[in-house]
C-alpha cells in the first residue's frame, strides 16, 4: 500500500542525499527510497532533444543509458503519459501486472518542462497513489535538473546523432525550452536540432517583466552560430545594466560591428512583455514580424517599422511598439526557416499553414508545448527530414490573472 506520509519522507530523503551523488547514481537513489514508500521497480526514461524517444536512465556507459530500454515519444504508452502531461496505468491499455500490482506511467516534468517518463509499480490503484506517484516524480525532476548542467552522460543522453560546433553552441546558451510562471507560459524549438548554425532564442523574467528575443543570424556555419552567440550575449549584457530595448538593440549592434565589421548580421525582435499587465512593448531589427492569435481565430502581424538588422551598420531609427494582450493571447516569434520549409514539389509550408496549425492543435487540447513538439516533427516532414535553413520559434501566452492554468 501507498503511504503518502511515507512517500513525503522519502522525498525529503532522496533530496537530503542527493546534493552529493552523480547522475549515474540518481537512478538508484530514488528507486531504493522510493521502494520503502510502496512505489516498486521505478525507472526513469529521459526524453532526447528531438522528444521522439524516451531512454531509460541505468547510470551506465558513457551516455548513463548502458543497456536500456527505449520506447517512441509517438505510439508507446510511456510517450502518451509524456504527450498528455499524465498519470496512466498500463492495465487502462490492456495490460497487467503478475500478483495484482498495477504498473504506472507519469510525466517528469518542472513547471511545464516535460524531461521523460517515470515508470513505478503498486499494490493500490486509487487517487492516493497517484499524487504519491506525482510528488516522486516531481522530486526526480528537480535532481535531473540539478545534475545535467554538469554531466556530459546527460548531454549524450539526450542525443541520437552527433551534433555540430554551432549547435553545441546553441544549446548551451539557450534557456530551458520551457517555462510557466506569473500568468505566463513560454515554449520554443529549434531546428535542424543538431546543426542548427545560426538561430538562437532567448527570454527572462526580471520581476514582473518576460524579455523576449529571437535572432537569426547571416549564413548556416559555425561563423552564424558565433554571431548569433555574441547578439544573445551583448542584449543580456546590456538588458541586466537597465538598458531599453532600442538602446539593447544598438548594443548588439556595436559589439558585431566590433567584432565583424559589417561582414555579419543579425535579424532580431526585442519584446519585454508587463506579466502583470499584458502589456507587450516590441522592437523590429529587420526581422519577421510577431504574429498574434487572439480567442483562437483572430490572427494579425503586430506591424513595426524595420530598423535594420543589427551588425549592417544601417544607422536607421529604431521604433518602438506596443500592444495590449488579452487573457489567452498567443505571441509567436519565429525565424525564416518556419515557413520557407519546401517539400519535393518547392511549396513552402508557409506562414499561414505555420499559424493554423499552431490554432488547430492547441484548440485540441494539447499542451503549449506539445503543440510545439507537433508543429516542429510537421515542419520537418513536410522537408523530408532536413531544411535548407534554421527553424526557431519563441510561443508565449498570457493568463491574466489564471495562474492556476499555467501548468496541466
Amino acid at each position: 500500500m501507498v503511504d503518502r506520509a511515507a512517500v513525503a519522507l522519502a522525498v525529503v530523503r532522496i533530496m537530503q542525499a542527493s546534493h552529493t551523488v552523480t547522475l549515474e547514481q540518481l537512478p538508484d537513489l530514488v528507486a531504493e527510497h522510493a521502494a520503502g514508500a510502496g512505489l516498486y521497480d521505478v525507472a526513469l526514461y529521459v526524453v532526447d532533444i528531438r522528444e521522439t524517444v524516451l531512454r531509460r536512465l541505468t547510470g551506465q556507459g558513457c551516455d548513463a543509458a548502458g543497456g536500456g530500454e527505449e520506447f517512441t515519444v509517438q505510439g508507446s504508452l510511456p510517450g502518451q503519459a509524456y504527450q498528455r502531461v499524465d498519470v496512466l496505468a498500463e492495465s487502462a491499455w490492456g495490460g497487467g501486472m503478475p500478483g495484482g500490482r498495477r504498473r504506472w506511467w507519469v510525466a517528469v516534468t518542472d513547471g511545464v518542462e516535460r524531461l521523460g517518463v517515470l515508470r513505478a509499480d503498486t499494490d493500490t490503484d486509487d487517487e492516493p497513489t497517484r499524487d504519491a506517484l506525482r510528488d516522486l516524480a516531481s522530486t526526480t525532476a528537480l535532481m535531473l535538473l540539478s545534475k545535467r548542467s554538469f554531466s556530459d552522460s546527460y548531454a549524450r543522453l539526450v542525443r541520437t546523432e552527433a551534433m555540430n560546433v554551432a549547435a553545441e553552441m546553441q544549446w548551451n546558451l539557450t534557456p530551458p525550452p520551457a517555462y510557466a510562471g506569473h500568468d505566463v507560459t513560454v515554449g520554443a524549438v529549434m531546428e535542424p536540432a543538431y546543426q542548427v548554425g545560426g538561430d538562437a532564442f532567448d527570454y527572462a523574467v526580471a520581476g514582473t517583466t518576460l524579455h523576449l528575443s529571437v535572432f537569426d543570424a547571416m549564413g548556416h556555419d559555425t561563423t552564424a552560430g558565433i554571431t548569433a552567440n555574441v547578439a544573445v550575449a551583448a542584449c543580456r549584457n546590456a538588458r541586466r545594466q537597465g538598458a531599453s530595448l532600442a538602446e539593447t538593440s544598438e548594443q548588439v549592434e556595436q559589439v558585431l560591428l566590433e567584432q565583424f565589421s559589417t561582414s555579419r548580421y543579425v535579424t532580431g525582435i526585442l519584446a519585454d512583455l508587463d506579466m502583470a499587465s499584458g502589456r507587450l512593448t516590441w522592437i523590429n531589427r529587420g526581422h519577421h514580424l510577431p504574429v498574434l492569435i487572439r480567442e483562437n481565430r483572430w490572427t494579425t502581424e503586430l506591424v513595426c517599422p524595420p530598423a535594420g538588422p543589427m551588425g549592417a551598420d544601417l544607422r536607421l531609427p529604431v521604433t518602438q511598439r506596443t500592444e495590449q494582450l488579452q487573457p489567452g493571447d498567443r505571441l509567436l516569434l519565429y525565424t525564416d526557416g518556419v515557413i520557407e520549409a519546401r517539400d519535393a514539389r518547392g511549396t513552402q509550408f508557409g506562414r499561414d499553414r505555420f499559424v493554423d496549425f499552431i490554432r488547430r492543435h492547441h484548440a485540441g487540447r494539447h499542451t503549449l508545448h506539445e503543440t510545439l513538439r507537433r508543429l516542429m516533427a510537421a515542419v520537418m516532414d513536410h522537408n523530408e527530414g532536413r531544411l535548407a535553413d534554421d527553424a526557431t520559434v519563441l510561443l508565449t501566452e498570457w493568463r491574466g490573472s489564471q495562474q492556476h492554468e499555467l501548468t496541466p
